[in-house]
């Protein structure tokens, strides 16, 4: 046997599958995906973010829709899925927050009422702590720690205050800090309004963030600005690529964007999360967008050239295969509500239970304005949402689009009626053609709202009214919330849901049903 030659043979093989296993892999680690912005549509504003290891963890501003603070993981920053959320505890409006680690504890530190708060947990999943008033009435606290392991708190006015070594206390007076970047007086603003610091190290430098302009009004107005030091405490100098980003034209696709958040992956690839209101579908809030972020030779970061948001983008591919898109449908066979399902104000556990698969809601109130109806947010241009209800002894029923108690409209039913509600007006549209159990639909086609009913299965059948929607938003009526869909459950008795279905219209900007 001629081993000389058995051994050259193996060789070659051994090399050509270390040959293809490094293009393989060389092959893996840079391969890119597209995306189109969102990343996470519908109302998402204010993002914070967090890196675990190959492990993305995402929270917002979560106003009055409670449970608040809905945690949010992906591992490919493409698909999020909501995973939990981070507060029970009602203690009012909950404005921007800030998710950090800092040793083996999670913290979010956020402002609401005019007060500040933070709440922590020892696993990402929770339980989460009972808010800890930190009895400061600044707003956007953003944190960061130094060399030392010392732990600050920046606000939105520039300024900065101590925290305990627990960072459960302040420890210390605020102590001004940062005064922003001059913005061209020729620039067409709401306002200054320094807001939403946040704070990261990277080699000798400390680098801030934060948003001017105004969070609303004109379309150009709000934008990211950064600056760094070599001391979390400051002094900073204005970045020369200020502004980071910032919608320079009101016609342009994605307005008033700002509120970023720079972060990396763990190939040190970079990026920068921000939130931003689409063109002509302000209803649907400020929605989370992605770009990528590149450094200067000098230590600066900026947007790449030619990079645009409203455009496809690539980044590095991070995980293998496609993760399955997050569903807003649900069918109440669960024992616990999902965490995509908010309460307007209140969360009182005992309106609801779980019953043959059904979710049983308690009757509240006089009307839609002060039932807090439970809530979900849609991610679509065009989209139908349907829910089957049995409604019990005298409580009404509906399916709503709710933006706040002065502004909501859709369609419900007491035992025998089906009702219209327009803008608060609500009367009886069909009289008498059901028997306590029917099922309801909302189709959004571009701000139109149809409605119809359907009884035991038969065809559906719209009512003589129809909604117009796009004036549901901030710019007109204050609140910075947005056009949620709703289930309610109204006075005296209580309504059994189930097979509640929501159905996009639209894929990738294309009417898909008429």
């Amino acid at each position: 046997m001629n081993y000389r030659v058995i051994i050259i043979a193996l060789k070659s093989v051994i090399c050509c599958l270390f040959f293809s296993f490094f293009v393989t892999n060389t092959y893996a680690q840079n391969e890119k995906i597209s995306f189109v912005n969102p990343i996470l549509a519908g109302d998402n504003p204010d993002p914070s973010i967090l890196r675990e290891g190959e492990d993305f963890y995402m929270v917002h501003s979560s106003f009055e829709y409670y449970p608040a603070l809905p945690i949010w993981h992906s591992r490919d920053l493409i698909h999020w899925r909501p995973l939990t959320n981070a507060l029970e505890q009602y203690v009012g409006s909950v404005w921007a927050p800030d998710l950090v680690k800092v040793q083996d504890k999670y913290y979010i530190y956020f402002p609401a009422n005019d007060t500040n708060y933070v709440i922590w947990a020892e696993d990402i999943m929770g339980p989460w702590s009972a808010p800890i008033h930190l009895d400061i009435s600044m707003i956007d606290p953003g944190h960061v720690v130094d060399a030392d392991g010392n732990r600050y708190l920046y606000f939105s006015s520039g300024s900065y205050v101590p925290l305990s070594k627990d960072g459960l206390k302040i420890a210390g007076s605020a102590v001004h800090s940062y005064d922003g970047w001059v913005i061209p007086r020729e620039w067409s603003i709401e306002c200054f309004c320094m807001e939403g610091p946040k704070l990261f190290k990277k080699g000798e430098y400390y680098y801030l963030t934060v948003a001017q302009g105004g969070t609303a009004g004109p379309a150009t107005g709000h934008m990211v600005i950064s600056a760094r030091s070599k001391s979390p405490l400051g002094p900073w100098e204005n970045s020369p690529y200020n502004p980071i980003i910032r919608t320079e034209k009101s016609d342009e696709k994605w307005c008033s964007v700002g509120h970023g958040t720079i972060f990396d992956d763990s190939r040190d690839n970079w990026y920068m999360v921000f939130h931003g209101y689409e063109k002509g579908y302000y209803n649907m809030g400020r929605q989370t967008l992605l770009t990528t972020v590149e450094w200067t030779a000098d230590d600066w970061f900026k947007i790449p050239d030619g990079v645009r948001v409203d455009q496809e983008l690539f980044i590095p591919n991070l995980i293998k295969g496609t993760p399955e898109k997050a569903s807003i449908s649900d069918d109440f066979n669960s024992k616990t509500l999902k965490p995509n399902w908010k309460f307007f104000k209140q969360h009182d556990a005992s309106r609801y239970h779980f019953a043959d698969e059904k979710l049983v809601l308690k009757g509240q109130g006089n009307g839609v304005a002060d039932c807090s109806p439970l809530l979900v947010t849609p991610q679509d241009h065009c989209y139908m949402a349907e829910v089957t209800m049995e409604i019990e002894k005298d409580a009404i029923g509906g399916l709503v689009l709710f933006y706040n108690e002065q502004a909501y409209s859709g369609i419900l039913a007491d035992k025998a009626n089906i009702l219209g509600n327009l803008r608060g007006w609500q009367f009886v549209t069909e009289e008498g053609v059901i028997n306590r159990k029917v099922r309801l639909r909302l189709k959004n086609m571009h701000h139109k709202v149809d409605m119809y009913y359907s009884i035991a299965g038969e065809d559906w059948v719209k009512i003589e009214n129809s909604l117009e929607t796009s004036a549901f938003h901030h710019n007109v009526l204050s609140g910075f919330m947005s056009l949620r869909i709703g289930i309610c459950s109204i006075g005296d008795g209580q309504v059994k849901f189930d097979n509640f279905k929501y159905t996009p219209l639209t894929i990738d900007g294309k009417v898909m049903i008429n």
